[in-house]
C-alpha cells in the first residue's frame, strides 16, 4: 500500500517552552532521499534533546518551523534511491531508528540508522531502545571498559538513560549504585538493577569514598560530576553523558593527574556517523539481551499523539521516571502483545 500524500506532524514554530511552541500541522509526507527509507511511525520516545530543540539550546538548530522527535519505532513503507531491498532493510520491516524530525505520522530516516526492532519488545519499549541503551552501552563498554566486579555509580538512575545504565551495568556483573532526585524515584532505580540507591541530597560522596567507585555514568553534570571526582577509586573513570542539571562542571586536570582518574566524553551520535559498524554490533547485543529478558526499557507513561507537547513538558520538569513515549499510530502495540 502506497503512503498517503499528507500527514500530521508536530512542529516547533518558535523557540521557547515545549507546550508554548509546539503546534500540530498538516504537512506533506516526505519522500525518502538517496540512502533513506520512509517509515510509518508507530511510537516516538521523548528525549531531553527534544526539550533543548524546542528552546533552541541543542547543538543542532534546525530552521524554523521544524519537526522535533529523535527516536522512533515504525514500519518501513518505501525505500529511497540507492537503498537495495533486502540488503539491510525491506519494505514492511518493523524497525527502530534515530534522527531529528520523527514526531510525525511519517518520517524519513537514513537506512544506515535503522535496525530491526527486537521482537521481544512492544512498540513503546522498542521506541525507547535506541538512544538510551546505545548511549549506556557505549558509555559503559566502549568508553569506560566496565568490568565484572567493579562498582558503577549512575546519576539520574531513575531516568531513561539512567535505568538503561543500571540494567546494562547489572548485566555486565558490576555492583550498581544509583543516585536519584527524590524518594519517589528510589523504587524505579532499584527495579532497573541498582543494588543501592542514594538521594541526591544524601552524603553519597562520604558513603562511597572508600573503597571508591570504578566507573561513573553522569548525564547530570554540575554538583553530581564534582562529587563524583571525590569518590573515585584508583584508575576510576567518569563518563560525561550530558548536563541535565543545566550547569557544566569544570574539569580539574590537576586532580585527574594527582588522583589518577579519567574523564571520558560520550557523544553517541558521532558513532552513528563515523562508526556505524559499532552501532550495528551494539544493537545486536542489545537485541540478544532483550530476548533473554535482561533488558526492558522502563516506561514512565505512554500518551496519545495529541498529548506530545505535554509529554515533552513533563520531561522538562524533571519529575519523570523511565521513558515517556508518544503513541503515533492507532494500531501501535503497547503492553504484552508484540508486533510480528
Amino acid at each position: 500500500m502506497n503512503p498517503p500524500t499528507a500527514m500530521k506532524a508536530w512542529r516547533v514554530v518558535s523557540h521557547g517552552e515545549p507546550e508554548q511552541v509546539l503546534e500540530l500541522h498538516d504537512v506533506p509526507v516526505p519522500e525518502p532521499g538517496p540512502g533513506e527509507v520512509l517509515v510509518r511511525v508507530r511510537a516516538v520516545a521523548v528525549n531531553f534533546p527534544d526539550v533543548l530543540l524546542a528552546r533552541g539550546e541543542y547543538q543542532e538548530r534546525p530552521d524554523l518551523p521544524f519537526v522535533p522527535g529523535i527516536e522512533l519505532c515504525g514500519d518501513v513503507v518505501a525505500l529511497g534511491p540507492g537503498v537495495t531491498e533486502g540488503e539491510r532493510v525491506r519494505v514492511g520491516d518493523r524497525v527502530v531508528g534515530s534522527k531529528i524530525g520523527v514526531l510525525a505520522q511519517y518520517a524519513t530516516v537514513p537506512a544506515q540508522a535503522v535496525h530491526a526492532a527486537p521482537s521481544a519488545l512492544d512498540d513503546a519499549q522498542a521506541a525507547a531502545l535506541t538512544i538510551a541503551y546505545q548511549t549506556a552501552w557505549f558509555g559503559l563498554h566502549r568508553r569506560a571498559g566496565l568490568r565484572a566486579g567493579e562498582t558503577l555509580l549512575v546519576h539520574a538512575a531513575a531516568g531513561g538513560v539512567g535505568t538503561a545504565a543500571c540494567q546494562l551495568g547489572r548485566a555486565a556483573g558490576a555492583r550498581v549504585v544509583g543516585v536519584v532526585g527524590s524518594p519517589e524515584k528510589v523504587a524505579a532505580a532499584r527495579a532497573a538493577g541498582a543494588d543501592e540507591v542514594f538521594l541526591r541530597d544524601d552524603d553519597w560522596v562520604g558513603a562511597l569514598r572508600r573503597p571508591g567507585v570504578d566507573v561513573v555514568f553522569d548525564p547530570v553534570g554540575g554538583d553530581s560530576f564534582e562529587g563524583s571526582t571525590r569518590c573515585l577509586a584508583f584508575e576510576g573513570r567518569i563518563v560525561v553523558v550530558g548536563f541535565a542539571s543545566g550547569r557544566m562542571p569544570k574539569v580539574r586536570a590537576d586532580l585527574a593527574l594527582v588522583k589518577n582518574y579519567g574523564v571520558l566524553g560520550l557523544h553517541w551520535a558521532l558513532y552513528q556517523q563515523r562508526r556505524p559498524d559499532l552501532v550495528d554490533a551494539a544493537h545486536a547485543e542489545l537485541t540478544r539481551l532483550a530476548a533473554d529478558g535482561v533488558l526492558r526499557p522502563a516506561l514512565g507513561g505512554v500518551v496519545g499523539f495529541g498529548e506530545a507537547p505535554a509529554a515533552v513538558a513533563r520531561l522538562a520538569g524533571g519529575a519523570t521516571t523511565g521513558r515517556l513515549v508518544v503513541r503515533v499510530a492507532d494500531d501501535a502495540v503497547v503492553g504484552d502483545e508484540v508486533a510480528a
